[in-house]
């Protein structure tokens, strides 16, 4: 049993395999975060465009931000 543990401790196979899992997810959560970023940005630009494409009057030719 003794031989089996330390057998176990020194074999490196399944390393490269954890390593991979945890850059995998760590660039879905980098992902994740940067999508959520982008979204709520975009979700405010085009609220304010739309406030201000509502405000304007049909007969101006300048939309001043």
């Amino acid at each position: 049993m003794i031989k089996f543990i330390k057998n176990f401790r020194k074999d490196e196979a399944g390393a490269v395999t954890v390593d991979w899992v945890v850059l995998t997810a760590a660039v879905v959560g980098l992902a994740v975060a940067a999508f959520t970023a982008i979204e709520t940005t975009t979700s405010t630009l085009t609220s304010e465009a739309a406030a201000v494409l509502d405000a304007s009057d049909a007969g101006t030719t300048a939309i001043t931000w």
